[in-house]
């Protein structure tokens, strides 16, 4: 008889290896459909200082790409989203950056900040975020926006409350109310520029991704797989699939808490285009970190407070 429970746990010691083995090949054919770029940290500028007083938060930037062709040749990043994390409390808020906003872009000079992506890819749109906000983010996620529609079809559409004037703009869509929107839908909701300002459009496009995150959290293993097989082949990121295995790992314990739109206060200045300029920059990258981060103390960098100054200069407003 002990020979044979002997034997059953050994059988049974196998099984779980076997198991765990599937599970590990399975993940990793999995992720091996994400569009993988080798951009390090080392190729991203962060300003001296802001490492150490972020510590205990992971940020991470969500670029959603007007794409010009199928390579993103020259597309800007026309939703700029940070997803910030309290890695001991697993909060999660999201902030956008309106894309018209008026930093400086190394090489560049002062102009929208939209145009980094396409000036020099994801290692210029994020050292352009960390040098302007404050902010050590190095990892990255970018997707296509007809992605959106694949993404929000696989989870079965998602629920949103609409406006009239919203209403006007969705395809299929007769009034104000509550409906489930379909990908197409959803997309055309989240890009709606006419009926307002670019601030609610920052806005609607935080909802998507909330809406999304939400329902991804409560689907069934079948639902789930459906999702990644649509999401992963559409993202292209920098985050290794180990990271990704962590994130995916502790979904469940992620919550939104805050979303909003940055910056706070703006004033539109025309030069050679029309821009959204921060009035002034360093009061609002304050407010960022007492929102983000709920550091009411902050000090902004050398960087920060000189590149506020240029904007001062080049708009006069204060």
């Amino acid at each position: 008889m002990k020979k044979f429970f002997k034997f059953l746990g050994i059988f049974l010691l196998i099984v779980i290896i076997a198991c765990a083995a599937a599970v590990a090949i399975f993940l990793k054919y999995k992720l091996n459909k994400i569009n993988y770029e080798n951009v390090t940290a080392n190729d991203i500028e962060i300003n001296e200082g802001v490492e150490e007083v972020l510590t205990g938060y992971t940020n991470i930037a969500l670029l959603g790409l007007d794409a010009q062709d199928a390579t993103f040749t020259n597309s800007r990043s026309d939703c700029i989203m940070i997803i910030s994390i309290n890695n001991d409390t697993k909060e999660v808020k999201i902030a956008s950056v309106y894309r018209d906003t008026y930093l400086n872009i190394d090489g560049h000079g002062l102009d929208k900040v939209t145009h980094a992506y396409a000036f020099g890819k994801a290692p210029l749109a994020l050292s352009t975020i960390n040098k302007n906000l404050d902010l050590d983010i190095t990892e990255y996620v970018t997707i296509d926006f007809d992605s959106v529609i694949k993404i929000v079809d696989a989870i079965g559409g998602v629920e949103i409350t609409v406006t009239s004037a919203e209403a006007s703009q969705i395809p299929g869509i007769s009034g104000a109310g509550t409906y489930n929107l379909t990908g197409t839908q959803a997309l055309a909701y989240g890009r709606i520029r006419k009926i307002d300002t670019d601030y609610a459009r920052t806005e609607r496009m935080r909802n998507v991704v909330i809406k999304v995150f939400e329902k991804a959290k409560g689907l069934s293993l079948t639902q789930l797989n459906s999702l990644i097989d649509e999401l992963l082949p559409e993202v292209t990121t920098n985050i290794t699939q180990t990271e990704i295995l962590s994130y995916a790992s502790k979904i469940g314990g992620y919550n939104v808490t805050d979303s909003f739109g940055w910056p706070y206060e703006v004033r539109g200045y025309t030069g050679v285009a029309w821009y959204a300029a921060p009035v002034d920059l360093e009061a609002n990258v304050k407010q960022l970190h007492e929102q983000l981060f709920e550091n009411e103390e902050y000090e902004v960098s050398e960087t920060v407070k000189e590149i506020s100054q240029s904007i001062i200069s080049k708009t006069g407003y204060r």
